[in-house]
């Protein structure tokens, strides 16, 4: 397959495509996007919980800052990871993970792409261990692996400390569905690694 390296395959592009809409909407809409969250955020236990909503909450963010990350990574790591398991079974994954990251996170009320995006971070660290990326703060280049490793294992110290209003065990969650998946389709023949 002929691919250029900056070129964004259809999947990736229309996740983000979806978010920023959906981001955009909750934010300049106030009344339009205060529906749109208690309707689509993952709220268990609450009036407003519905089945759709371990979808539907990977489409929404907290703030800028949010929506921001989880695209940069989905953008960074999402684009090599499609073009390598193509289009339906990224996307496959990426929904796995992400509602794995609500089942494992289940008992808050739940909004952001992260515990998909940690699963697309998880898979690249095991399908090219070695590739090396650069840190943004500190601006260190570091393996692939170890970076997976090191965050992983931070986000599991976070979420056991209850550090901030993030959700760490989402976080976790989607890193271990993905994980899962890829034990699965490794046992099946589908990938290699």
């Amino acid at each position: 397959m002929n691919r250029n390296y900056f070129q964004t395959p259809p999947v990736v592009l229309n996740l983000i495509i979806i978010n920023v809409l959906i981001f955009m909407a909750t934010a300049l809409l106030p009344k339009a996007g205060n529906a749109i969250m208690e309707y689509c955020a993952l709220s268990l236990g609450t009036p407003f919980f519905h089945v759709y909503q371990f979808i539907t909450y990977m489409f929404l963010h907290a703030n800028f800052e949010h929506i921001f990350f989880n695209m940069f990574a989905l953008w960074m790591f999402g684009r090599t990871l499609e073009y390598e398991l193509g289009q339906k079974r990224f996307l496959t994954y990426y929904m796995v993970c992400g509602i794995g990251a609500a089942l494992i996170q289940y008992l808050t009320v739940l909004v952001g792409a992260s515990g998909a995006v940690m699963g697309l971070l998880l898979a690249f660290g095991v399908l090219h261990p070695n590739a090396v990326i650069m840190l943004l703060i500190p601006p260190i280049p570091m393996k692939a692996k170890w970076f997976v490793v090191i965050y992983g294992v931070i986000e599991l110290f976070l979420g056991w400390r209850g550090v901030g209003n993030v959700a760490h065990f989402a976080h976790v969650g989607g890193m271990l569905w993905g994980f899962l998946l890829l034990q699965w389709w490794k046992q099946r023949g589908i990938i290699r690694f």
